[in-house]
């Protein structure tokens, strides 16, 4: 005997299956939280990252100094410095230069595929306030490879000559804002990709580019490699009284960011070093 059907039934199932394919397209339609929100609090997107972008994040801010007052053991030997990025726009140089800021990095490039729309006023404007002024990388791991990540840095702003006064080209390899922290490599394959990306910059340059991390994140994402310390440079990320420990491979650093709270432009840093020495430094 066939069992007969029932018309409520086969209404009830095509009902069902509507209010399942609307809650799908809801829920497809809602947009992922980022892994780490701008200065602005908006979503952050590709080329947005700045120096620094997850230092408060991954590893908060103990002890630190006042805006307005340098680290207590920096006060006579270091000499104060700012990175900025786009978020920044254009920048009042001159009153930094007033307020004792003798040196300036700029943010150049992110991956294979942004460049700061604001480069030339703050690279060209920190060099005409009369500081000694070089450009920094963010480096994306996960989009492209790190030579041609050099190459791509190196023909937007990225160079260095020995005048004096530009100061060698920056690698901020920090915490992946848009999604896993190591950017889904191995130790071994991040230390591979940093090796590639400085390898270019030098044999291009002739200088070692400056290497720029927080000591916690090289240790979970490089296996804490010691092996770039005795040619490259480090600027170390840490907003706190003192530089605490350092990362595997340097005895010494040559910047701090010592602070994302500062006067006019929020990141301050410090060279390692006088005002003479910090010429001597972009001399090479």
């Amino acid at each position: 005997m066939r069992t007969p059907i029932h018309p409520l039934r086969g209404r009830s199932r095509l009902c069902l299956t509507g209010a399942l394919t609307v809650l799908v397209l809801f829920l497809s339609s809602t947009p992922a939280a980022p892994a780490t929100p701008d200065p602005t609090g908006d979503p952050i997107t590709r080329g947005n990252a700045y120096m620094g972008i997850g230092v408060l994040a991954h590893d908060g801010a103990s002890d630190a100094p006042p805006p307005d007052a340098p680290p207590p053991d920096a006060r006579a030997t270091q000499t104060e410095g700012v990175d900025v990025s786009s978020h920044q726009g254009e920048v009042d140089w001159r009153s930094l230069w007033g307020s004792g800021v003798r040196w300036a990095y700029t943010k150049a490039t992110e991956g294979t595929y942004y460049t700061n729309p604001y480069f030339t006023q703050q690279y060209d404007g920190s060099f005409d306030a009369g500081m000694v002024r070089g450009a920094y990388h963010f480096a994306t791991p996960d989009t492209a490879g790190g030579a041609a990540q050099a190459d791509y840095f190196l023909a937007h702003g990225g160079g260095w000559s020995a005048d004096g006064k530009t100061l060698p080209g920056v690698l901020d390899i920090e915490w992946n804002p848009y999604g896993d922290a190591c950017y889904g490599k191995s130790a071994s394959a991040m230390v591979g990709w940093i090796r590639d990306f400085l390898d270019r910059y030098k044999s291009r340059t002739g200088r070692a580019a400056v290497v720029y991390t927080a000591t916690s994140w090289w240790s979970e994402c490089t296996g804490n490699y010691a092996g770039f310390g005795p040619v490259n440079p480090l600027w170390i990320a840490r907003y706190a009284s003192t530089v605490g420990t350092l990362p595997a491979g340097w005895s010494a650093y040559t910047m701090w960011q010592y602070t994302s709270s500062g006067p006019s432009v929020g990141d301050h840093d410090r060279f390692n070093g006088s005002e003479d020495k910090l010429r001597e430094f972009a001399t090479g």
